[in-house]
């Protein structure tokens, strides 16, 4: 493998690791700490530093080993995963991120970071230097040796539990002998004889003196056991090979401490993810031997189908908590290994190739139909058909594959709004809607920095302080919202909030003071309230760090039009307001609907098109002024030819091809309607940047060019229009 992929892949992983752990410490500051969500957040931690290992990259590791250690005494209930801990794991999660960017660009910290981590290990270890409740009882106390038993031990002591067989003795073995050698490995603390195997000596009365002895001792038989506490370092494995000659004879049962639980599952938890049987986990782990599964797997086959951990924990060998932590390991590392069967990394340079081959193919395959057309052969007809249909569904699935959830984007919010409600002094809290709704990677990525630029002016200007929302009557925390869903073929994308609004007055005024508009130009609310978006607007009183400058909002809208979206907001004062985004689904390719005015053709998104009606005469009543009667509705329209100044004069009969987006309906007069086609999305050049209406072009199977219509914008055109003929 090239060490530099393995790197790359290593990167790409651990920021995945960090935005998964930082929504868990989110969510716990929200109040929704479980114990998963603390597991989560201690394996993205120790996968990160064992991932970071095999690079030698000493400097994540050594830092995130101290994080680590913390999350290990907040995982097994030593430390409280409370509000300050959350925030201390999040300055660790940024840490971090810092840290695998200097990765990704193959450096290693400078020393302003090194001293940001010397900063955060201070306040990690000072957590570690914090001892368990447990630490302050008297050192002084007895020690309680306990019998045989299939529970845990609750001391500090290991509890070996001897059974020997009755003919040790006659094998040359001294019992004796061997806890002796015992002390070579620790100390014996206490030791218990346990003398139930010893026959009944008499049942003579001791007052009258009656009776007679009912068993003989055999002095060549042992009938002694032991119980023993012993304090030691070694693992379980070394304890039992002291008795390795009698391990026949005997029956030997070791339970580790009780302190020694926790280590195990601990263990079991950093085990690799590798597919292992019930018993290979445990004896990997230590918690069992070799010879103890060996004597289980001999149990379970001579008493039928009994599950191996089931057998274990009966026979004393493994306590349950520490079967029940393997056998959820066994379940993670299957889910892990399904999810990685069926989930591969695939570069998006190679995607954006495979998705212009499918756009060259289509293009070529639109050629053969009409070549088949021309030719009226029905075979090849009927060939072409089938290979458009194939060539269809290629494309389909090609462009699924570029198609993810926006709720990961939505996600990541999570944390700006923390960040910056804590920042402005206010309680803001975030919900989130239509997380599973799907749209392309390249406009995911895109729309991120708009949509971050929405989420902050909102909570600095939208949302009041907690003071003034009481005196509103209102809850004092604000709230938030962001959702997405699909509407007629685009998505739409809602960052709304419950505060203010937009002050109409107050942007008009300013906009007047500006030299934006007129001081008599009548506008509707959604003009003003647009006006928002133009170059070095704002009506913020002071500069702060988040906004007041005019810099930002129309940036954002720059970016949403060259995604071929638009933006709209409602505003009520004194309750609230929403921008609303409308994106397309895909920037790739699209249905179209073909259609011709004069020599031109022109394309228009099909999930636009709601009907095609023939244009009536003029002088009917219902085709003047740029108006129709459709079905009682008045319906503006506007004429391709006109539009676009295509030479030439209309036919006799002319068409309406009735669109509609964001609610909004309008018609394009055109000369022919020609029908669907798959259009492949090619960008206009730099010179043709200013022509509105026009979202691009694509290249017909006769190879010419067919421009593609910009219908939102056509539509806001319209609307204008009907505004200033009713001004």
């Amino acid at each position: 493998m090239n060490l530099d992929d393995a790197l790359n892949t290593f990167v790409i992983e651990a920021k995945e690791l960090l935005l998964d752990m930082e929504e868990s410490l989110l969510g716990i500051e929200r109040g929704e700490a479980d114990s998963d969500a603390i597991n989560a957040i201690f394996r993205a931690a120790h996968t990160i530093k064992g991932s970071a290992g095999l690079f030698g990259l000493d400097f994540v590791v050594s830092f995130t080993h101290v994080a680590e250690s913390v999350l290990d005494k907040v995982r097994a209930g030593e430390l409280a995963m409370d509000g300050e801990m959350a925030e201390l794991m999040l300055d660790v999660c940024d840490y971090l991120s810092v840290l695998i960017t200097h990765v990704a660009k193959g450096e290693t910290p400078d020393g302003a970071t090194a001293a940001v981590g010397t900063g955060l290990v201070v306040r990690l270890n000072a957590y570690l230097d914090v001892q368990p409740a447990a630490a302050s009882l008297p050192v002084q106390q007895e020690v309680c040796v306990e019998r045989e038993s299939g529970e845990s031990v609750e001391s500090d002591y290991w509890h070996i539990s001897l059974r020997f067989g009755k003919d040790v003795l006659r094998n040359g073995m001294d019992p004796l002998s061997f806890i002796r050698y015992l002390g070579t490995l620790g100390r014996v603390i206490n030791i218990y004889t346990v003398v139930d195997a010893l026959p009944p000596l008499n049942n003579i009365d001791a007052l009258t003196g009656s009776g007679r002895p009912l068993g003989v001792l055999d002095p060549e038989s042992c009938y002694l056991g032991f119980e023993i506490a012993f304090g030691s370092e070694a693992d379980k494995a070394t304890i039992e090979g002291v008795f390795e000659f009698v391990r026949e004879d005997c029956q030997i049962r070791i339970l580790p401490p009780h302190s020694k639980i926790r280590e195990f599952l601990k263990l079991i938890e950093e085990l690799p993810e590798d597919e292992m049987r019930l018993g290979d986990i445990l004896v990997k782990c230590g918690t069992l031997t070799e010879s103890e599964l060996t004597h289980a797997l001999r149990i379970q086959a001579g008493g039928g189908l009994h599950p191996i951990g089931e057998v274990l924990v009966e026979q004393g060998m493994v306590e349950a908590p520490v079967v029940q932590a393997a056998l959820e390991k066994q379940k993670q590392v299957k889910e892990n290994k399904n999810s990685e069967a069926s989930l591969i990394r695939v570069d998006s340079e190679k995607l954006d190739q495979l998705i212009n081959l499918v756009g060259e193919l289509i293009i070529a395959g639109a050629g053969t139909t009409l070549i088949a057309q021309r030719a009226g052969i029905p075979e090849l007809a009927e060939a072409t058909a089938t290979m458009s249909r194939m060539v269809e569904e290629v494309r389909d699935s090609a462009l699924s594959l570029r198609m993810v959830q926006i709720g990961a984007t939505f996600n990541r919010f999570q944390r700006v709004v923390r960040d910056v409600s804590r920042d402005l002094g206010k309680d803001i809290r975030l919900e989130i809607g239509g997380a599973e709704t799907e749209l392309d990677k390249t406009v995911v990525e895109k729309i991120g920095d708009p949509l971050t630029h929405l989420v902050r002016n909102s909570m600095d200007h939208g949302i009041e302080p907690a003071e003034l929302r009481i005196a509103r009557g209102k809850p004092a925390h604000g709230t938030l919202k962001l959702n997405a869903y699909h509407d007629s073929g685009s998505i739409v994308i809602e960052v709304s909030d419950d505060g203010g609004g937009l002050n109409r007055d107050k942007i008009l005024a300013k906009a007047i003071e500006r030299g934006l508009v007129k001081a008599d130009q009548q506008l509707s609310d959604r003009e003003i309230y647009n006006l928002i978006f133009e170059a070095g607007f704002s009506t913020a009183e002071t500069v702060s760090n988040l906004s007041g400058r005019g810099v930002g909002m129309d940036v954002v809208r720059r970016n949403i039009q060259e995604l071929r979206g638009s933006i709209d907001i409602e505003s009520e004062m004194g309750k609230g307001a929403t921008m609303r985004i409308r994106l397309p689904l895909t920037l790739a390719i699209i249905d179209g609907f073909l259609v011709g005015v004069g020599s031109a053709a022109y394309v228009v998104p099909l999930d636009m098109v709601v009907e095609c009606i023939e244009l009536p005469p003029q002088g009917s009543g219902q085709g003047d002024n740029d108006y129709l009667n459709l079905r009682g509705e008045v319906l503006p329209y506007m004429r391709l030819r006109e539009l676009f100044e295509v030479e030439g004069e209309a036919g006799r009969r002319e068409n309406v091809v009735v669109v509609q987006y964001a609610g909004k309906k309008a018609g394009l007069v055109v000369d022919n309607l020609m029908g669907e086609f798959q259009t492949v999305i090619k960008p206009l050049g730099k010179v043709f940047g200013g022509v509105r209406g026009l979202g691009g072009f694509t290249i017909l199977g006769s190879g010419e060019v067919a421009l593609i219509l910009d219908v939102p914008r056509m539509l806001q055109q319209s609307a204008a229009n009907e505004m200033a003929v009713a001004g």
